[in-house]
């Protein structure tokens, strides 16, 4: 669910059309996994401070087609990835801290 503040950006025609453009470009297939994707991550991640920054939240370097657990697997919703491993913050595979 998007922040408060980025409501308004993920609400908006441009978000509308640069994602339904780049999920056409990657087929819509999971830039991770290969499963079907679903959702336009932003690898640098939007903040109040770079919402207005259209080479954060539009440019298409900035952006990754992933499905549904690979996306909740990069914010640390669920745990998709085998025993002792993790997604750092750029959705890299790491080996995740003990503790």
């Amino acid at each position: 669910m998007a922040k408060d503040y980025a409501r308004n950006f993920y609400n908006s025609k441009q978000w509308e059309q640069t994602q339904a453009a780049y999920m056409s470009s990657k087929n819509y297939i999971c830039e991770r996994c290969g499963d079907m994707a679903r959702v336009v991550h932003h690898i640098k991640p939007i903040t109040p401070y770079n919402i207005n920054d259209v080479n954060i939240t539009l440019n298409w370097s900035n952006l990754m087609a992933l499905c549904h657990n690979c996306h909740q697997a990069i914010h640390g919703n669920t745990q998709t990835t085998a025993k002792g491993l993790m997604f750092d913050e750029n959705g890299n595979l790491i080996k995740a801290p003990r503790g």
